[in-house]
């Protein structure tokens, strides 16, 4: 099974480098077949020249540059359009994700033919590293009410770091969200369109270079619009969305 990783990057430059090269080295290190997908995003540094460098270490890299309209959740879909693996993960360009958990979600959708893998940085074996407490609160409040409004258990919605398979992927499209809400919209409309997940625990790192390019004042109708959205289409849809299967669905793994 082929891997993708799309990965959008915005001003990168100093946290590229590192996250390509770790990334691509653990990748080859289990025999993982693989394409690493960036999306430069109009950056207005040296990103884009960092990149044409890497690609001659890294054969499995492809990169793109986003000519607009830009933002996180447009450069992740610009991605997400290009890709050419049996699935795809949203890996982030900061090295605030870790390659090793990329790995067991990778495994872990071997193992049980999962339609995807959402990471949770909350389960036990999850862990956050320098994580700004107001955020963290932010974050916490957030999963909880999508949680209870969803009807679901899984308890990081807003973690970025998920992997699909291609027909999931093609499944939940039409895509609505240019931000970062683009992160709850993918995984909202694959569960409430009947497909089956398995939980991993995930690590996550605060970045040491950069600044954050979430901002959560601008972000918080926004996510409620997609929250909305997805509880629309799961109590009024009557189904027409659903994914289209005779085999039993599987429980969700954790």
């Amino acid at each position: 099974m082929k891997l993708s990783v799309v990965l959008p990057a915005y001003n990168e430059e100093e946290s590229i480098s590192h996250t390509l090269l770790s990334l691509h080295g653990t990748l080859n290190k289990y025999n993982i077949p693989h394409e690493i997908v960036v999306t430069n995003d109009n950056s207005k540094d040296g990103t884009l020249k960092v990149l044409e460098e890497l690609s001659k270490q890294i054969p499995t890299l492809v990169y793109y540059t986003n000519p607009g309209p830009n933002g996180f959740g447009y450069a992740v879909r610009y991605g997400l359009e290009r890709f050419t693996g049996d699935c795809v993960a949203v890996f982030m360009a900061d090295m605030s994700d870790d390659p090793e958990d990329l790995v067991k979600f990778y495994n872990k959708m071997l193992e049980g033919d999962y339609d995807c893998v959402f990471g949770s940085r909350w389960e036990k074996g999850g862990k956050v590293i320098d994580y700004p407490t107001v955020k963290k609160v932010i974050n916490r409040v957030a999963n909880f009410i999508v949680s209870v409004l969803m009807g679901i258990r899984y308890n990081d919605t807003t973690n970025a770091f998920k992997l699909y398979k291609r027909e999931t992927m093609e499944g939940i499209k039409p895509f609505l969200s240019p931000h970062f809400n683009l992160t709850v919209e993918l995984p909202l409309k694959a569960i409430v369109r009947g497909y089956n997940y398995a939980v991993v625990p995930n690590s996550w790192t605060n970045r040491k270079y950069g600044e954050s390019k979430l901002k959560i004042k601008e972000m918080g109708s926004r996510y409620f619009f997609i929250l909305m959205y997805c509880l629309i289409e799961k109590f009024f849809s009557q189904g027409d969305f659903k994914k289209k299967t005779d085999a039993p669905k599987k429980e969700v793994s954790r």
